[in-house]
């Protein structure tokens, strides 16, 4: 049934990100991967979900000419939005640790934007998960850090990962959101597109 409904239309996934491409996989798509770097800076004035929505858009304006008729880009972005600030990739093991120091005991937020961008048109999606945290140890926290260095990964941490496993308590939203993909969402808007 969902092949029948894409026919026709190519799906095509602008990420590296083994995560989204596992999760656009179970969902039942073929896609192909084209990948095309980009700066990923936005205006500083830009909070959660607006940060997410901008740098999702800017990872699909080099796809924006030279589409085929039938081809769909997905692009997406993640922010980890904490006391009014954005948690990016750590860049060290410290920086790392300071993150996860910071969402210790505490909630924040996880906001996926996606965009689907076709020859003709754009349509931008996100979602926001609330995830809280338990009282992390520094030794839990350097454990992770040295067991997975979660260096690629928005907050310094994968849901799906050890930390995740015994640090979160609760979540409030989509949980493949915060693996990096909103799916219900992405399958919603993908099938209205197609439809």
């Amino acid at each position: 049934m969902l092949q029948d409904y894409l026919k026709g239309h190519k799906i095509i996934l602008a990420s590296g990100s083994p995560r989204r491409q596992q999760l656009l996989e179970e969902l039942g798509f073929d896609y192909e991967i084209r990948l095309k770097q980009v700066d990923e800076i936005y205006p500083s004035e830009l909070q959660g979900s607006e940060i997410a929505r901008f740098l999702s858009e800017l990872k699909a304006a080099p796809f924006r000419h030279g589409l085929a008729i039938n081809e769909i880009v997905i692009t997406s972005d993640t922010v980890v939005w904490h006391n009014g600030c954005s948690l990016a990739k750590a860049v060290n093991a410290e920086e790392a640790f300071q993150m996860l120091k910071t969402l210790s005991n505490d909630w924040h937020e996880v906001i996926t934007a996606v965009s689907f961008t076709t020859a003709t048109d754009q349509k931008t999606v996100h979602h926001v998960t609330k995830v809280k945290f338990k009282a992390l140890s520094d030794l839990e926290i350097d454990y992770y850090i040295k067991m997975c260095e979660p260096f690629d990964k928005a907050g310094a941490y994968g849901i799906q990962e050890w930390i995740g496993l015994i640090g979160i308590e609760e979540i409030q939203g989509s949980y493949t959101n915060v693996v990096g993909l909103p799916t219900n969402l992405v399958y919603e808007t993908l099938m209205h597109m197609v439809r």
